[in-house]
């Protein structure tokens, strides 16, 4: 049977309808969810610029600005959206959810592979929370995540084929894409754990040596080496910053005053693993589960040991970071998935196992539409204030600093205001909309906070009005 009916015959059946269901759920939060700060709103706000400037090679945090902590593939990707659908939460976010379909659809061979349904390795997927989250996520994980599957399943294909080079270039074609989307960190998550499968397998050179070395080193370059060098031309220091500081500094040094976008964290040692553990619930049970049988059969089987490395090596290479977040293991939900599926046929308790992954998208569709819901997605952003029906946005101002997500749902628009103009402006009672941080609150006078009228109060901000 042809690859294409085996995928027709996967989704006919239960599993089938499990993974439309998973996929279509997280599409419908994709397109009512608003844009959340910082992270999300930030990455909208760049490719918002990008589709509204033309400008293509050089990134922008603000009008003028450029935005040095990223390569530009994952914000191509929604610009390219934008431009089609609009600056809409569904254009912006479809990118990552149509990503996050090609990895299912990936896997959907390695479960043909264990004679079971080929989208089972897709929901599982779908039922990682780190994974179902990033969906949908303007960031720039979900496109790593992508970049390093492509590497991993190339290189290992690629040594268990006979004479055909597609995979070899696929490897490839994932180091170029990865460097576009965020950079070097491409090499340092997938080398180390290749060089030490390797090792431990004793693959011969002459094995490693024929992979297409030439054809795709230049394939790679052609694929980013390009953008690299017109940023540096259009943006000169760009180079210093994203190679040094964002790979080297910021992963050494909390504190490190080059982050130019982000803010200091400061995390216990080791805090990745509890990322890992909190983030793959309920199979990371799973896992601990298959390491009951040994270690000797992971150590003689090639496979398991390939994906292990592939889970380990990550968060052990952030283990003793000082500054991370829990998308760095984002890229581990791949081979975790793809362990799981490799112990399917064998494994007891797999109707169990599903209906419990199957509880969190279940329970945060279900509790979506109460209102503490409704008010921790209110409070993280602020598009109620800035789409306010009272607000013009070309008189819409924020003190003592705006959002991103205000500068993207005022297209721009929206201002920093200096006390002394706000006082002035105030005092000659022209009309405007402000959003006030509650900390900036205390930096005015009581004359001039007797004269505002809170249009809507929240926990950390408010939009006023003159009364």
């Amino acid at each position: 049977m042809s690859l294409t009916k085996k995928i027709k015959k996967d989704f006919r059946s239960l599993y089938g309808l499990i993974f439309i269901l998973l996929a279509g759920l997280r599409l419908f939060f994709n397109a009512l969810i608003p844009l959340t700060d910082k992270t999300e709103a930030r990455y909208g706000e760049v490719a918002r610029l990008m589709a509204e400037t033309g400008n293509w090679i050089v990134p922008q945090i603000d009008y003028g600005i450029p935005f040095w902590a990223k390569p530009p593939l994952s914000t191509w990707l929604s610009a390219g959206c934008i431009s089609l659908f609009g600056d809409s939460e569904f254009g912006l976010r479809l990118p990552y959810w149509i990503l996050a379909i090609l990895i299912a659809f990936l896997m959907i061979p390695y479960g043909h592979k264990k004679k079971i349904n080929g989208l089972i390795p897709g929901i599982i997927l779908f039922t990682i929370p780190e994974f179902f989250l990033h969906a949908g996520v303007l960031s720039t994980d979900m496109m790593l995540s992508f970049s390093l599957a492509i590497t991993m399943m190339g290189f290992w294909e690629f040594l268990h084929s006979e004479k055909n080079l597609t995979p070899g270039l696929l490897f490839f074609v994932g180091m170029g894409l990865g460097l576009l989307a965020k950079g070097p960190i491409i090499c340092v998550l997938s080398f180390p754990p290749l060089f030490i499968w390797c090792i431990l397998h004793q693959i011969s050179f002459k094995k490693i040596f024929n992979m297409p070395w030439l054809k795709g080193g230049i394939l790679a370059l052609l694929i980013a080496l390009p953008w690299y060098y017109l940023m540096e031309k259009k943006s000169p220091g760009f180079i210093d910053y994203f190679v040094v500081g964002e790979h080297f500094l910021r992963f050494i040094d909390s504190s490190w005053s080059g982050d130019k976008y982000g803010f200091p964290k400061q995390q216990p040692l080791g805090i990745i693993w509890a990322f890992l553990f909190i983030g793959s619930f309920p199979w990371s049970f799973v896992l601990l589960g298959q390491l009951k049988h040994g270690f000797r059969k992971i150590w003689n089987d090639p496979w398991q040991l390939f994906l292990w490395l592939w889970i380990l090596w990550t968060p052990l290479f952030f283990t003793f970071s000082k500054s991370l977040i829990h998308t760095y293991t984002l890229p581990v939900m791949i081979p975790i998935a793809l362990l799981i599926t490799h112990h399917w046929p064998t494994s007891k308790r797999k109707k169990t196992m599903i209906l419990i992954a199957l509880a969190l998208p279940i329970l945060l569709f279900s509790t979506y539409f109460l209102e503490p819901a409704q008010k921790i997605i209110s409070d993280s952003t602020d598009k109620n204030l800035v789409l306010h029906p009272e607000v013009d946005p070309s008189k819409l101002y924020a003190f003592p600093f705006k959002s991103y997500s205000s500068q993207f749902y005022s297209k721009g628009k929206i201002k920093v205001i200096p006390l002394d103009r706000l006082e002035k402006m105030v005092e000659d009672t022209i009309d405007f909309s402000i959003i006030i941080k509650k900390t900036g609150l205390k930096d005015l006078s009581p004359e001039v906070v007797n004269k505002l009228n809170p249009v809507m109060e929240r926990g950390k901000d408010g939009l006023y009005q003159l009364k």
